[in-house]
């Protein structure tokens, strides 16, 4: 089995990046990441932060083999970083979905020598690309909601129980450049069966991100496109 296409015995684990528009919407997907190069900057901050809610997670959860799906992750630089910092990385088996493929390049450059990582080139607005990772343990959606209509953000947190399994988390990321949507966000997560655990908006930068646990039941996947970028 290819290096970017591998998974653990067990319990299914997987962490999926995916990325659905490219530079055919307008922007270049793969230069967007620049800022990160920047500690200062916005994106760079918002990183750190949903890193550290994905280590802290992994911390509360030692032991077994746990699943992650991170929509629209880009290059994978969240998740990926946090696997590289740990002892137990292994626990985790990654798979990275990536519309963009000078992104999923880099990705599996990022991901050389995680066994457990699998770098897929996909559209995360498509149910049909987690059909091999789900229902997972942690749901990673940084720089998903921002980028979609109003009514995908809508219908993507209603697609959610499809994705997670029972207690699974949610990292969450959405600008609150108005109109602000972030109160709907979190009502919206609220109906669908998730309880929030942390919601962080600094005053000084229009990002935020939310951390949300599922109550509900997990519901069986599904078909058909949930969101489309438009940014």
């Amino acid at each position: 089995m290819p290096s970017h296409a591998r998974h653990v015995r067990g319990r299914r684990c997987a962490v999926t990046l995916a990325n659905s528009a490219s530079m055919k919407d307008g922007k270049d997907w793969y230069a967007w990441h620049g800022p990160y190069t920047d500690p200062g900057s916005p994106l760079a901050r918002r990183l750190r932060l949903v890193q550290q809610h994905i280590a802290a997670w992994l911390d509360e959860r030692p032991g077994g083999p746990v699943s992650v799906v991170s929509m629209c992750a880009g290059q994978g630089h969240d998740i990926l970083a946090v696997l590289a910092s740990r002892p137990d990385a292994r626990r985790v088996s990654a798979t990275l979905i990536e519309y963009e493929p000078r992104n999923v390049v880099a990705a599996r450059a990022m991901a050389e020598g995680h066994d457990t990582v699998t770098v897929a080139q996909a559209d995360a607005g498509d149910l049909a690309s987690y059909r091999q990772a789900v229902p997972a343990d942690l749901v990673i959606m940084a720089g998903v909601l921002g980028n979609i209509s109003d009514a995908d953000v809508h219908t993507t947190i209603q697609a959610l129980p499809q994705l997670c399994a029972a207690d699974a988390t949610v990292i969450w990321t959405r600008t609150r450049r108005a109109p602000d949507l972030t109160p709907a966000v979190r009502g919206w997560l609220a109906e669908a069966g998730f309880a929030e655990e942390a919601f962080t908006a600094p005053d000084d930068v229009l990002f935020s991100v939310g951390v949300h646990r599922f109550t509900g039941t997990p519901q069986q996947l599904g078909s058909g496109k949930i969101f489309q970028f438009i940014a």
